[in-house]
């Protein structure tokens, strides 16, 4: 067994590993939208009461950046502007029809290009790893919410 001092730099080379796997799952297919719309369209999927602002304040850039990001995902029609029913000076981001079935077709590449990589390892190890990253998760997870604001966001 490694030594528990090499186990952040093994996560961090199996997170590379990952992202490889991730990202060539999807590559190799010709898909409509940057890997930022995919990203922007995913997390829209997740969050319905999401406007411009919060978007912006996800992906860590200027609202008019966020802004234009969601102007070409409406044009190909991955994306719709819609009047909040609480308040209508509100405007909601809302993935269509299309954005869902995009983002359904990748997360099958995805896990299907997991799934190839699970096959290669051993039923125990594979277990092993489940619970490995049950409990990253969670640790993770707790230490985000125990976490105190940082200066700069409480001013």
């Amino acid at each position: 067994m490694e030594r528990a001092a090499n186990l952040p730099a093994a996560i961090d080379a199996a997170a590379e590993a990952l992202i490889g796997v991730l990202d060539s799952a999807v590559s190799r297919h010709q898909l409509a939208v940057s890997p930022t719309q995919l990203r922007v369209l995913s997390l829209l999927s997740g969050r319905p009461e999401t406007n411009v602002n919060r978007l912006a304040e996800l992906l860590d850039v200027v609202p008019s950046s966020a802004s234009r990001l969601c102007d070409r995902l409406e044009a190909i029609g991955l994306l719709r502007r819609v009047a909040d029913p609480r308040d209508r000076r509100e405007v909601r981001l809302v993935p269509t029809a299309a954005a869902d079935a995009l983002l359904r077709d990748v997360r099958e590449r995805r896990h299907a290009a997991l799934r190839a990589v699970l096959d290669r390892m051993p039923g125990r190890v594979q277990q092993e790893l489940l619970h490995a990253l049950v409990s990253f998760g969670r640790a993770a997870s707790d230490g985000a919410e125990a976490q105190p604001a940082s200066p700069a966001r409480t001013a």
